[in-house]
């Protein structure tokens, strides 16, 4: 018996295993992204889930590539990949046994194309309002200043704790070399990003490797803007690009 449209589009809405591989992309900047190819561990028409060797802010945006059945898309059926924009709605870190960092990641399909102005800014912060007549989520600019406490912990958006952690900065070069390195503390971190005191002359897309012997990890991450406080010091907002950072006992 054929089944009912109904029938057909509960299939396109609920969640099922499909282990599909995915190429994973996401823009740094203007010039720079970073991408890894993962496997689906379920997906609808609207959304999906994976695994990522690194963390990912939730509301930001990536592009998946992935060899989907036609009846679970909403548009090139007739393609071999499956080029769809999706927002980061969760990302959640897993125990592994091997101690390799693991991080669960939960999207929602956005559509064809990204909202005007993403290439220009890749950093900015999406949130969800609504479902277009596809289905597919529409997107507005995120409310950053919005209260989430209510919500699970994965699904808030990163506190920023105002506290002065030691730091090493390494600026970096368009080949990964260092050519600059201070030592200094933050002004406020958060899991995926901090506020730096520097003397540092950088502009927002430098890349620059973070140190913390008191956890003895490195991490790469990106200037994403800086300015001059009313003490006359300078100021560095980075982001934290390929993990976390630990603060364990502070949140």
């Amino acid at each position: 018996m054929e089944p009912s449209v109904a029938e057909k589009e509960n299939r396109r809405i609920q969640r099922i295993s499909l282990p599909l591989p995915v190429r994973v992309e996401v823009l740094v900047d203007g010039t720079v992204n970073w991408n890894e190819i993962t496997r689906l561990s379920d997906v609808s028409a609207f959304g999906a889930g994976f695994s990522l060797k690194r963390p990912i802010k939730r509301g930001r945006l990536m592009l998946l590539t992935i060899p989907m059945p036609r009846q679970l898309r909403c548009f090139d059926y007739g393609e071999a990949q499956y080029r769809i924009w999706a927002l980061v709605r969760r990302c959640i870190a897993i125990e592994q046994r091997s101690g390799e960092p693991l991080f669960s990641v939960g999207v929602a399909f956005v559509g064809k194309k990204p909202p005007e102005g993403y290439h220009s800014h890749p950093a900015r912060l999406y949130d969800t309002t609504h479902q277009e007549s596809e289905g597919l989520w529409h997107l507005v600019e995120a409310d950053l200043n919005k209260d989430d406490s209510d919500l699970p912990k994965d699904l808030r958006r990163q506190t920023r704790f105002h506290i002065p952690e030691s730091l090493i900065l390494e600026l970096m070069d368009e080949n990964g070399d260092v050519i600059k390195s201070e030592t200094t503390v933050t002004e406020n971190i958060s899991l995926g990003g901090a506020a730096v005191f520097t003397q540092f002359d950088v502009e927002a897309g430098s890349f620059i490797r973070v140190t913390s012997l008191r956890h003895n990890i490195q991490i790469i991450s990106v200037v994403r803007g800086k300015r001059v406080g009313p003490d006359g010091i300078t100021r560095l907002h980075i982001e934290f690009i390929d993990r976390f950072f630990p603060l364990e006992g502070i949140e």
